[in-house]
């Protein structure tokens, strides 16, 4: 049977993407005088992707991408004032309140009372404990990890030391590329629960031929699904 379940944090617990895109909107107004929307984003786009091995995930490397690009489309012309207000953006995005997705906390407690539940979460480290405390979900986890990527090695470690190996788990998320695919190479099963807008460099076509891939429209289907799951695997 299946003895672990894991949750991606960001876009699957609770809402992240759309403070994003509102920051990106309000970065494109604070420079449209310099160029057009498309070409603000996708030179954002292009530093996002330059900076990832860098920066890695989160706030402060998206932050950092949106200086380096008022810097370059502005040819270093860009004022004090516009890179202040680019940095209290950001800020505000690290501030900015917790809002669980629907469905959730139950989600939590229901495969906590079944199984070994962990958190799986790339991003900045302070600004992840910091929306994992403000959510008041961390007591029903039984472990945390917070990475800086997710990749089929990863999900294969962190199963084996917080399980019985990917094989016998379940990675929970919104985004096919990094809680889903690497989950079925590593092995285990992958939930994809769409969620909004995605970011353009996590996009991935869903592995529809997969026998271990499930999709759900949110998360009120999980206790049922790893309930089938388990069924099955006692019945094989």
């Amino acid at each position: 049977m299946l003895t672990t379940i894991g949750f991606d944090a960001d876009d699957t617990l609770w809402h992240n993407e759309s403070f994003f895109r509102l920051t990106q909107d309000r970065f494109v107004e604070l420079l449209a005088d310099h160029a057009p929307v498309d070409h603000l984003n996708d030179r954002l786009l292009e530093a996002e992707r330059r900076n990832l091995g860098r920066y890695g995930f989160g706030v402060k490397g998206f932050t950092l991408s949106m200086i380096e690009t008022a810097i370059e489309v502005t040819e270093a012309r860009v004022s004090a004032g516009v890179i202040a207000e680019i940095l209290a953006a950001g800020r505000e995005m690290l501030a900015h309140p917790v809002d669980l997705l629907p469905h959730a906390r139950a989600a939590v407690e229901a495969a906590a009372g079944t199984h070994k539940v962990i958190l799986i979460t790339k991003g900045d480290l302070l600004d992840q404990e910091r929306k994992l405390a403000a959510s008041g979900l961390g007591d029903l986890f039984h472990a945390v990890e917070i990475v800086s990527d997710k990749t089929p090695a990863v999900y294969a470690r962190l199963f084996c030391r917080h399980g019985d190996g990917a094989e016998r788990g379940v990675m929970v998320g919104n985004s096919l590329n990094s809680d889903v695919l690497p989950m079925l190479a590593a092995g285990g099963h992958g939930v994809h629960v769409p969620h909004g807008p995605v970011w353009a460099l996590d996009h991935a076509e869903p592995p529809e031929a997969a026998p271990r891939f499930h999709e759900l429209p949110d998360l009120s289907g999980l206790p049922a699904l790893l309930a089938a799951l388990d069924g099955a695997n006692t019945s094989s």
